[in-house]
């Protein structure tokens, strides 16, 4: 249930940036965890601390193709004076019974195998005749090929300390061991690591279903033709975009027409599918802002006081907001403005952070910085709103990209960062020192 029932504000109240976002995040609850296969629950959030069962390695294993060795067997060897050893046989990785090797013996061995007992030391092939007598070799003969290198006598020309080529037992992490903390996102070097000690499944938050839908009867799917007073549907894409760079599974629904019964029957439809829906357009004065019209009046089934509440912020772009619960599992509902930047800054100040805390993650925002502004003039800013201009940011200065105009597409697309101008800064010289909200 939105906290905004319990504000004491009217229809014209100005809400500043910062009510709003706790509005939601006071509202919004992350998921409830479920137990997932690995690759499932890649992108989601671990809700348990993982401790190794098993080392890695699990046992002593050799880092190179080479030979088996004790070290006083190849003490002092060299090209004129090799040691000249006997080789029992081969150890491969996933060999169950590894040989023995005794004074004066040497065991062929592949990458990854472990260590047989008796010896000390791997000596690299490189080091040896490969058992072929004529010399130092370049590589392992593959033993099909070579079916005598695996026994008979290798000669050894360098000698090795003890341990050389093996990798320790438990070297990576030991058993008892945190592997990994609650509150992680599994990407695959996670998943790897999961998989490498034995996990099969991992209990996660999962990640949040968005459904994204824009309304406007003007507008026309790409690939279709534009009719007179018609635009492409852009929004929807880049809101969706947004959604599953933020971590969500999300749906873009194709755009609605301006009828408020259509819509509310769209967003029903779209609830079963729905941890969280974000409606572009229509949340303005307008006479056809059909968003406001289908939801002003609509209230959870069985909650007094929530719904979807329309509120005017202290911003630029992006002053028209709306933000409350829909249907009787209370989904969270944004309704952000129709214009293409107004859209997706909102998205990044409001949005992302619903999902992000949808999926337990306890940093919600996008990181913020201190920069140089670079430009040739003055930046002006409305008194009394926090406006976020486009920008570009490097090595500590950020230049700004396009004007204020929340239309300006073309410039939001050479944008990675954005300006903040304070409600209280009416203008902003080159050269200020600015906050700036990183988006790559």
């Amino acid at each position: 249930m939105s906290t905004a029932a319990n504000r004491t504000t009217g229809p014209d109240h100005l809400w500043t940036v910062d009510e709003h976002l706790e509005d939601i995040l006071a509202t919004v609850r992350p998921l409830e965890p479920i137990e997932l296969q690995l690759l499932d629950a890649q992108g989601c959030v671990l809700v348990e601390d993982i401790t190794v069962p098993v080392s890695l390695p699990p046992f002593d294993n050799s880092s190179m193709d080479g030979y088996a060795v004790r070290v006083t067997d190849v003490a002092g060897a060299s090209e004129e004076y090799p040691a000249v050893l006997t080789v029992v046989g081969d150890v491969a990785a996933g060999q169950a019974e590894p040989l023995h090797v005794g004074p004066g013996e040497a065991a062929r061995i592949m990458t990854g195998a472990p260590l047989p007992p008796g010896a000390e030391a791997v000596v690299p092939v490189e080091w040896t005749d490969g058992g072929l007598g004529g010399g130092p070799v370049t590589g392992m003969r593959a033993r099909s090929q070579s079916p005598e290198a695996a026994g008979g006598h290798v000669h050894v020309y360098r000698s090795a300390e003890a341990r050389a080529h093996v990798r320790a037992k438990g070297s990576d992490v030991k058993a008892g061991d945190r592997a990994l903390d609650a509150g992680t996102i599994l990407g695959p070097p996670q998943i790897a690591l999961l998989a490498a000690i034995g996990r099969g499944t991992v209990r996660v938050r999962p990640r949040p279903r968005v459904v994204v839908m824009s309304t406007g009867s003007e507008l026309v799917q790409p690939d279709e033709q534009l009719g007179d007073g018609q635009i492409y549907d852009s929004n929807s894409f880049a809101l969706t975009a947004a959604a599953r760079d933020a971590g969500a599974i999300a749906y873009r629904v194709g755009a609605v027409a301006d009828d408020a019964e259509t819509l509310r029957d769209t967003i029903e439809d779209q609830l079963v599918r729905a941890d969280l829906l974000v409606t572009t357009g229509g949340v303005s004065v307008g006479a056809y802002d059909v968003v406001k019209e289908a939801l002003s009046s609509a209230g959870d089934e069985d909650e007094e006081g929530a719904g979807i509440d329309f509120r005017k912020l202290a911003m630029q772009p992006g002053k028209p907001q709306g933000f409350g619960t829909i249907g009787p599992d209370h989904i969270p509902l944004l309704a952000l403005p129709g214009n293409p930047v107004s859209s997706y800054v909102s998205f990044e100040l409001f949005a992302r952070p619903a999902i992000r805390t949808l999926m337990g993650l306890d940093d919600v925002h996008r990181p913020r910085t201190r920069a140089t502004l670079t430009t040739d003039k003055a930046l002006t800013s409305p008194k009394g709103r926090r406006q976020f201009l486009r920008g570009t940011y490097a090595d500590g200065e950020v230049t700004p990209v396009g004007g204020a105009g929340s239309h300006l597409v073309a410039a939001l697309a050479l944008a990675d960062a954005l300006i903040v101008v304070p409600e209280d800064v009416e203008s902003v010289e080159p050269g200020t020192e600015v906050e700036v909200v990183l988006l790559g």
